[in-house]
């Protein structure tokens, strides 16, 4: 194959420096011990992956990612003990503020929360949010059986709207999907459901209109959602049991979310994705260090391609869609 005639790499372009990446993960050794602790884990077969600052940043620079959205992924912060859950969920919050304070124009970051405590997850919000002034709220799509949108996190979404937080929407390991016969990893298929199912939630329980400050971001391109968007616009002709929503009621609740193309920027998933996300509402994400570096190339490489996104909607997925959630970076 010509130079001229095969895809662009990663490793071809110089990086352009200007990619927010708003799935990017942090695994302080605290956390990581803790959750080993709790006989918890990451759904990968290795384990946790290595992670430092100095291996984000220099990741980041070979990426071109100005700035890292940080966040605690699965299984959270809560393994039984309330107490224990809040102290650990601010142990993280200082440790992504310190690292904000040494790099400010490099990190960002979403506050973890102690769910399902909802007072205590309130109440670290307004820590979070107020005292280290973070960027916004990682909240897992679900917590033991309940989904986003459940009337148990009432609270905690009034609070999140009063302060129009931007909220990362990143999946769990639901235990439904722990006695599933299958040999598969969770974060290939159960992750994405685990997603659609607190999406369609918070659609159907009437959480987004009674709380349309909240800013939404769902990961890994809303898991199945656009996929199943069109199923879900016509199912409340099918079944009474759902609210009187009609198609087009639905679908403008569906544009209303941000999406991120963590492990999901290529042409398949964007076929649907575009019909469903607003073109302003798609966002940059890597899941590094989870993901390795091999697929945040993939991820650059499928974005970059001119037969699919010319230069403008390069740059809007980038970056610029990604400003008017976190402004401080504009500079």
């Amino acid at each position: 194959m010509s130079d001229q005639a095969r895809p662009v790499s990663a490793h071809d372009r110089q990086p352009d420096p200007q990619r927010i990446d708003v799935h990017f993960h942090t695994i302080p050794h605290f956390f990581r011990d803790a959750v080993i602790a709790a006989g918890r884990g990451p759904t990968i077969s290795s384990g946790f992956p290595a992670w430092t600052p100095d291996a984000s940043l220099q990741l980041m620079d070979r990426h071109g990612i100005a700035a890292a959205i940080l966040s605690v992924s699965q299984p959270g912060v809560h393994f039984g003990d309330d107490a224990a859950a809040a102290a650990l969920a601010r142990r993280c919050n200082d440790y992504m503020a310190g690292l904000i304070s040494d790099r400010p124009t490099r990190f960002g970051a979403f506050a973890t929360v102690p769910l399902p405590d909802v007072d205590a997850a309130c109440k670290e919000v307004a820590y979070a949010l107020d005292t280290l002034k973070l960027d916004g709220v990682c909240l897992l799509a679900s917590y033991g059986e309940r989904f986003l949108g459940d009337p148990h996190f009432e609270p905690l979404m009034a609070e999140l709207s009063r302060r129009r937080a931007v909220v990362f929407i990143h999946p769990n390991f639901h235990p439904s999907s722990r006695t599933i016969q299958l040999p598969y990893p969770a974060f290939m298929m159960e992750f994405l459901f685990d997603t659609t199912r607190a999406a369609a939630n918070l659609v159907f329980s009437g959480t987004l209109d009674r709380y349309p400050d909240i800013r939404f971001i769902l990961a890994h391109a809303g898991g199945a959602l656009p996929y199943i968007s069109w199923r879900m616009s016509v199912s409340p002709v099918i079944d009474p049991r759902l609210p009187r929503l009609s198609p087009d009621d639905i679908m403008e609740r569906l544009g209303r979310f941000w999406y991120d193309t963590a492990i999901s920027a290529g042409p398949s998933t964007f076929g649907s994705l575009d019909a469903v996300a607003r073109p302003d509402r798609i966002v940059f994400g890597s899941d590094w260090p989870y993901a390795p570096e091999s697929v945040t190339t993939l991820t650059v490489d499928a974005l970059t391609q001119p037969d699919h996104f010319d230069a403008k909607r390069q740059q809007a997925i980038a970056r610029d869609n990604a400003l008017p959630l976190f402004p401080r970076f504009a500079g």
